[in-house]
C-alpha cells in the first residue's frame, strides 16, 4: 500500500452513525484532497452497509486482533471517544480526532475528549462537523506526554522515608 492511511474505529460498541458519517462521499473526497489513499474502518458490533469510492480504497472489519499495529499503520485516526482507545493513540504520537457519539445520554466521553482538546492533544467534534475538522491544522496539536510512573513511586518512596 503506498499513499497515507486513516483508521476510523468505534470500539467494541456500536456508533454506525461514524461509519456512516466517515465513508460518505463529501468526507472521503476531503481525505482525498489531504493525500490519503486508503481508510481502515474497524465498526465494531453495529450493522453497516460497505462503500466504496471511486478514488480511494475502503476496507471494512468488525474487529482486529492486533489494534495497536493498525494504529502503527496510520497516519490519522478517527475515533469514537472512549478513553482507552483515545490514550492509545495519543501515545503512539498520532494524529487524532475523537467524533463524539452525541445520540448517548449522559455521555461521560464529552468531558474526557473535550479536555484533552483543551489541552490541544486532539480536535473533538461531532459526526455533524466532522467534515469541517479533518480541514483543520494538525500541526499544530502537541505531543502527548509520556507516562514517567516511576516519579510517583519515588514520591511515596521519599515520604515513606526509603530513600533521601
Amino acid at each position: 500500500m503506498t499513499g497515507k492511511k486513516v483508521f476510523v474505529t468505534v470500539g467494541t460498541t456500536k456508533f454506525e452513525k461514524l461509519i456512516e458519517t466517515a465513508s460518505n462521499k463529501d468526507v472521503l473526497d476531503v481525505l482525498h484532497k489531504l493525500g490519503y489513499t486508503f481508510i481502515q474502518y474497524q465498526t465494531g458490533s453495529g450493522r453497516y452497509k460497505q462503500k466504496s469510492h471511486e478514488i480511494l480504497t475502503l476496507r471494512f472489519d468488525k474487529y482486529f486482533e492486533d489494534f495497536d499495529k493498525e494504529i502503527e499503520k496510520s497516519d490519522l485516526i478517527i475515533s469514537h471517544a472512549g478513553a482507552g482507545t483515545c490514550l492509545q493513540v495519543l501515545k503512539r504520537r498520532k494524529p487524532l480526532v475523537v467524533v463524539i457519539n452525541d445520540d448517548l445520554m449522559d455521555n461521560h466521553q464529552v468531558e474526557l475528549a473535550e479536555q484533552l482538546q483543551k489541552n490541544e492533544y486532539l480536535y473533538c467534534c461531532t459526526c455533524d462537523n466532522l467534515r469541517h475538522t479533518l480541514l483543520k491544522d494538525f500541526n499544530v496539536l502537541k505531543e502527548y506526554p509520556i507516562p514517567q510512573p516511576k516519579l510517583f513511586t519515588n514520591y511515596l518512596d521519599k515520604c515513606m522515608g526509603f530513600i533521601d
